[in-house]
């Protein structure tokens, strides 16, 4: 059942609508709108899955498919609700822009919004309140451009305890407990713990791309902790076990100290030791190496710089030590 969640006028007769499917059990969609209105008090158990927030970020589209198809192949076995947003930024995503086209602003960064104020503020207060109800959110980001991700489920520091055996179900390569930028003030993610709505964030790839492995790797995730929840009754794959850092312990962040052009003697996702040369920062114009960078720690490449061109202190890697 396609709902349109907000819509609002813009210039030249059109309009910027968002919406989302809500995939109940039959006896609910086959049985009028007595039923129905179960739904939306709350009746069920509700997983949310939230995605397009970036505009640029494509990852996301193709979970919101594939979890949909196992439940359309099965549907006996859905026992709960499942709302699935696959474009809060839609004007972003047809423009395949990491903004709001025209606002120039980051959406990620308006919550929890206000009913009252900018069309923007509106529309993030409007998703809030709709997502209020759920009984966990998961919101799928990529990366940017520049930068390759392991698949990782971010969660707020402060919100470890309500999360983190969650987390744990969503079969990803690592957990980060971390006050990052898709997780801080202002985001959906800690707007939504902030009302005692469990969210957690994943990211994976890198932005206008998606990866098949990655992304049926987390919808396997995704039915483990609907399993959990009693959302689906039948079989899950076991979650693999996860890596654990809290904050940037056991995380070596690596930059590079002169600009040019990386160009990368490893691959996201490989197992390195201490002094393996990463990469080479060169010079097009004069042809010579000006930088070579060795990895400082053992352990697991999980975040790659993709995007050749560097400048003073771009990120290269980070490296997550596997063993302690």
């Amino acid at each position: 059942m396609v709902k349109t969640v907000v819509s609002i006028d813009l210039p030249v007769d059109e309009k910027l609508q968002i919406k989302k499917n809500i995939l109940c059990p039959s006896e609910f969609a086959n049985s009028g709108q007595e039923n129905l209105s179960s739904i939306e008090k709350g009746e069920q158990k509700k997983i949310s899955i939230v995605t397009g927030l970036h505009g640029d970020e494509l990852e996301g589209q193709l979970v919101c498919f594939e979890i949909q198809q196992r439940i359309k192949q099965n549907p006996q076995l859905l026992n709960g609700i499942v709302e699935i947003y696959p474009a809060l930024n839609p004007l972003g995503i047809d423009s395949i822009s990491r903004m709001i086209p025209s606002f120039d602003v980051d959406m990620n960064k308006t919550f929890p919004g206000f009913s009252d104020g900018t069309m923007v503020e509106y529309i993030a207060s409007t998703i809030m309140q709709d997502l209020a109800d759920s009984d966990f959110v998961v919101d799928i980001h990529a990366s940017n451009i520049f930068i390759r991700e392991m698949p990782q489920v971010r969660i707020p520091v402060r919100h470890k305890a309500a999360l983190i055996e969650k987390a744990r179900l969503m079969n990803l390569d690592l957990i980060w407990a971390y006050e990052s930028s898709s997780v801080q003030e202002n985001t959906l993610a800690y707007s939504l713990n902030e009302r005692d709505i469990p969210a957690v964030v994943i990211d994976m790839g890198i932005a206008m791309n998606m990866s098949k492995e990655h992304c049926k790797q987390i919808t396997d995730g995704i039915f483990s902790v609907m399993k959990s929840l009693g959302i689906w009754t039948g079989d899950v794959p076991p979650a693999k076990e996860s890596i654990y850092a809290q904050e940037n312990e056991k995380i070596q962040i690596i930059n590079s100290t002169l600009a040019g052009m990386f160009i990368s003697e490893v691959s996201c996702g490989d197992v390195v030791k201490s002094g393996t040369l990463l990469g080479r920062v060169v010079d097009p114009l004069e042809g010579v190496v000006r930088q070579e960078i060795f990895a400082n720690a053992s352990g697991l490449v999980f975040t790659l710089r993709e995007y050749p061109v560097v400048e003073k202190g771009s990120l290269i890697a980070r490296i997550i030590d596997k063993e302690n």
